[in-house]
């Protein structure tokens, strides 16, 4: 299909049925089961996939005997319409919600250590401000919950973004760095050394986030840098209340931020072994989409996170570049 005279203005001309198919097209790569999937005939499908087709001026599938694969111009249109999509979707709930006499709603994601401490409680002073108000946060990795925020799924993210591409999507703003110390039981037999040495680590077992983690990376290299064998007697899990629960149960050891596990710390069921891990993530901050307005509710929800944050987090990270690049990839569990 010739690509002269494209008049991208032609997009305002979509239709909600088009880009549902369009969707529907993305997942089953079948016209007859896209257009079963959105409740029409096949003969119509094709009809609205030629009729968006010539209405852009570019081809959005390549057709094969298989079924159908969305070209680059495709790809681009199916992920705007997944976001318009939701950002439809959203805005019917929040009409719902206001009718019902509530303040709308707020969908937050977090990583864990602000998940354990900033979000709690920046959340309970809006919800004495706005009782009404209704939040949703996902716990996750930052991966998984950037790309939910670039869809439109998320209002906001405090986590951090990592990869290569995306630097117009997002803005970031740094709250904290988050080294990682440490951890294992009141009582364990490390805490009677002195001079406690990286080699002595090697007489335990270990928890460890799954092998596609940035922290996982992290400890690789700490291991590494220091001429030690990786641990043979590891268990995998990226769950807070399974890694804290097998600690106070056992003698295996793990890095985590000292403020996610405060709480055991204080109660002293968990300890902070006295070495230099020398284990380090990016600093974590706000993530929001740079083309976004938040609803009133939002826009409370993100000035009360940076009140909170200001008030936990008394020395902020220097300042980092507010456009960081964003990633896509939707690798489950990927890192903090």
């Amino acid at each position: 299909m010739s690509q002269s005279g494209t008049n991208w203005a032609n997009a305002t001309r979509l239709k909600t049925r088009q880009l549902l198919l369009l969707l529907q097209l993305s997942e089953h790569g079948s016209v007859l089961r896209a257009a079963e999937a959105a409740n029409m005939t096949q003969p119509a499908a094709s009809k609205l996939l030629t009729e968006m087709e010539s209405m852009l001026g570019v081809k959005l599938f390549d057709r094969h005997a298989r079924g159908v694969v969305p070209t680059w111009y495709g790809q681009a249109l199916i992920r705007h319409a997944r976001a318009a999509l939701t950002e439809l979707s959203r805005a019917h709930d929040e009409i719902v919600a206001l009718r019902k006499g509530q303040m709308g709603e707020v969908a937050i994601g977090t990583v864990v250590n602000p998940g354990t401490n900033l979000v709690p409680q920046a959340i309970a002073a809006v919800k004495r401000e706005f009782p009404n108000l209704l939040i949703r946060v996902e716990m996750d990795y930052s991966r998984p919950l950037v790309a939910k925020l670039v869809d439109g799924r998320l209002d906001m993210v405090v986590g951090r973004i990592l990869g290569p591409d995306g630097l117009a999507e997002l803005d970031f703003e740094p709250l904290a760095d988050e080294p990682h110390s440490l951890i294992a039981r009141a009582g364990h037999p490390l805490t009677r050394r002195r001079d406690l040495e990286h080699s002595d680590l090697l007489e335990y077992g270990w928890i460890l986030p799954p092998p596609a983690s940035l922290l996982r990376a992290r400890m690789d290299a700490m291991f590494l840098e220091h001429g030690l064998p990786w641990p043979q007697n590891i268990v995998e899990t990226s769950a807070l209340p399974v890694i804290t629960d097998l600690l106070r149960n056992s003698d295996l050891l793990t890095a985590l931020p000292v403020d996610s596990v405060a709480p055991y710390t204080q109660a002293n069921m968990l300890t902070v072994l006295p070495i230099e891990l020398g284990v380090s993530i990016e600093s974590f901050g706000i993530i929001r989409r740079r083309d976004q307005l938040l609803s009133p509710g939002g826009q409370r929800v993100l000035e009360v996170l940076r009140i909170t944050a200001g008030r936990l987090y008394a020395e902020p990270p220097p300042q980092q570049n507010a456009r960081r690049p964003r990633s896509n990839n939707l690798d489950h569990l990927g890192e903090d």
